[in-house]
């Protein structure tokens, strides 16, 4: 319910701030910078993480700074997923181009597998944070948008001893300079996995509940899509070729139902 509840507050502020960027990004040398975190589903029951800070670095400082106020708090990563996200952060920092961006991480981590909660380690998170490269140019009175894909399914390793331990896979990508691919997965009884491809770039995620995938952070491009059932399902998978992706833009491939 926590989370639900800082889902709802985190898009009204996002709606509030969109609505307000032209008048609130105008003062001479700030950006607004909004920064989300989703999920490209794994085969877990629940993975939380403990998220304190967002920080960035420029390229031109050896310091840190700290974006703003951040919505802290304990995110159930898989509750991210089929287009949903959790805004962590929205304010206005000093523009120049940005090298690195740290998402810093709390003790409070875990995953939950067979109903079986276990601590997931994060070698360095709580103190060096999550290192993300970005290389962006923010420019006076405009309003960036960073969305964080956290890979679960490549995040989580399983240790020797039963442990696990967290080294993250995350792509962090804007809104403005890539696309999306959306759609809806039948039957909703099995686990699917859609990936995109081409020659440069590879892009996967699980379908949710609702049988809804979201592929965040696509360059442009002509795609094939792979659309794979579990194994055990005894569905075939279905191939789509020819699959067009432009900047800023959801590319919606509809309903796909597996026979």
């Amino acid at each position: 319910m926590k989370n639900l509840w800082k889902f709802s507050l985190a898009i009204a502020v996002l709606i509030f701030a969109v609505a307000c960027s032209n008048d609130d990004s105008s003062e001479a040398g700030k950006a607004r910078v909004a920064v989300s975190l989703t999920d490209a589903p794994g085969d877990y029951d629940a993975v939380y993480v403990d998220v304190q800070d967002v920080v960035i670095k420029y390229s031109d400082s050896e310091g840190d700074v700290s974006i703003g106020a951040i919505n802290a708090g304990i995110y159930n990563l898989l509750e991210l997923t089929g287009g949903v996200s959790v805004l962590l952060v929205n304010d206005e920092i000093p523009s120049g181009h940005i090298s690195q961006m740290r998402l810093i991480l709390g003790s409070e981590n875990s995953v939950v597998v067979d109903g079986v909660s276990y601590p997931l380690a994060t070698p360095s998170a709580e103190q060096s944070g999550l290192k993300l490269q970005i290389n962006e140019t923010l420019e006076p009175g405009i309003f960036y948008e960073f969305i964080l894909d956290f890979d679960v399914e490549e995040s989580i390793v399983v240790q020797g001893n039963g442990s696990y331990v967290l080294k993250p896979v995350i792509r962090a990508s804007t809104v403005a300079e890539s696309g999306a691919i959306t759609g809806f997965v039948l039957p909703l009884n099995t686990q699917t996995l859609v990936t995109a491809t081409n020659a440069n770039t590879t892009i996967s995620a699980y379908t949710n509940l609702q049988g809804k995938f979201f592929l965040h952070g696509v360059p442009d491009g002509i795609y094939t899509v792979t659309i794979q059932p579990e194994i055990i399902s005894g569905l075939e998978t279905v191939v789509l070729t020819n699959v067009e992706v432009s900047n800023g833009l959801v590319t919606d491939l509809g309903t796909t139902t597996l026979l």
